[in-house]
């Protein structure tokens, strides 16, 4: 998968080198991705054919190789050496810099379009129960809260299986003591279910996914907490579990109105209310790493890559294969077959949820998925030895669900 840096580099080149539109570029980055054609060096050297296979249009093809030949030119050693440099330092600076419209690029999850509903019925994925309940809560938020940008999808999800891992861990004797919500960190904050589980979030005003953050969008991204920034040092540095910065908007954030009315609804952050308990304040600023604001929060790119690892394809065994080594996989075959499986679920818990959006409020859908969730997640040990255990999710299982056809 490619870098968040690689993603913004690559964006840019199409919609302007190139001058490929823009609604069309994002469109491609996936097959871009997939071929391998993540810089403007890579497509100058693969020539006409293999560009066509993802831009159909030849004319439009001959306008990306023409463009990454051009770029290509323009480059000297310097230039090669200092953008490695840039890639490899990471900095904070770096990712003021980097566009909404880039980081949610940068999130996309991996989705199939070719296969049939009765193959994908017979899949068979080994994981725990963890990333399962993150893709259902993650696909789920697409009815409930159809606004939230995927980074903020992400961030919930995870926030919810955060919380849930840690209500089962309670119960099981592994974690002892009272929540961070229990000693008050989380007073004051916003709150929204999934699941049926209380989240505490933190708004972010002024976050548009569509903003492409050019020239004046990046100044104002750095006014407004439109990159990785929701709150400005004024307004963090007062934090404590008794007083909660303020979360309503500044004219600052949102640009002064002239004509009066509702404000749109943010976009939202899960917040990782341990975190900070565990920090104890003042609040320090967010690193790219993390992509966080001044508060801490679940990273959303912590929970895409959480769930790009942890689904394997269940491998059924033969009397031949039970005495035979199996061969060993590559790091990138194991990962691409991962992807691949990650798709599949994802499809299938989106089909259940499809069949019955049309018919169900949001409120109910969400008290319904939990219970999905729970029919189809892994049979595992009871009690402590069944923690973090594995074992097979089928899709079919999942498929059943689906409101009956009339």
């Amino acid at each position: 998968m490619s870098t968040p840096t690689e993603v913004q580099a690559l964006l840019r080149f199409l919609s302007q080198d190139a001058k490929v539109p823009l609604s069309t570029a994002m469109g491609k980055m996936k097959e871009l991705q997939e071929a391998f054609l993540t810089s403007p060096d890579i497509i100058a050297k693969s020539g006409l054919e293999r560009i066509k296979s993802i831009f159909p249009d030849e004319k439009l093809a001959k306008q990306v190789l023409n463009g990454a030949k051009r770029v290509s030119k323009k480059r000297t050693l310097c230039d090669v050496h200092a953008e490695s440099q840039v890639k490899r330092a990471k900095t904070v600076s770096g990712a003021d810099l980097m566009s909404p419209i880039a980081i949610e690029a940068s999130l996309s999850l991996p989705a199939i379009v070719t296969t049939k509903e009765e193959d994908l019925g017979h899949v068979v994925l080994i994981t725990n129960r963890a990333p399962l309940l993150l893709a259902f809560a993650v696909e789920l938020l697409k009815y409930t809260m159809p606004d939230q940008p995927l980074s903020s999808r992400l961030s919930l999800a995870q926030a919810v299986v955060s919380a849930n891992s840690r209500s089962k861990a309670v119960s099981l004797g592994i974690e002892k003591g009272r929540s961070a919500v229990e000693d008050g960190w989380g007073a004051g904050q916003p709150t929204i279910r999934v699941m049926g589980r209380e989240v505490s979030v933190l708004k972010r005003w002024g976050y548009d996914p569509n903003d492409v953050g050019e020239k004046d969008g990046i100044e104002k991204g750095r006014s407004n907490g439109t990159f990785f920034k929701d709150i400005t040092p004024e307004r963090s540095s007062n934090f404590s579990r008794d007083k909660s910065p303020s979360l309503e908007p500044t004219a600052e954030d949102i640009g002064v109105c002239s004509e009066p009315g509702p404000l749109p609804s943010p976009a939202l952050w899960g917040l990782d209310l341990d975190a900070l308990r565990k920090s104890n304040g003042p609040i320090s600023f967010g690193s790219l790493s993390t992509n966080t604001p001044g508060l801490p929060i679940y990273a959303p790119k912590s929970a895409r890559a959480y769930l790009a690892k942890s689904f394997e394809t269940a491998s059924p065994m033969t009397e031949k294969e039970s005495t035979t080594v199996p061969k060993k996989q590559s790091t990138q075959t194991k990962a691409a077959e991962k992807e691949i499986n990650l798709a599949s679920l994802l499809r299938a818990i989106d089909l259940l949820y499809e069949s019955w959006h049309p018919t169900l409020a949001p409120e109910e859908l969400d008290k319904r998925a939990w219970s999905w969730y729970v029919h189809v997640r892994p049979e595992v040990q009871s009690g402590v030895a069944g923690w973090g255990g594995k074992n097979e999710v089928r899709l079919g299982d999942i498929l059943d669900l689906r409101k009956p056809a009339r």
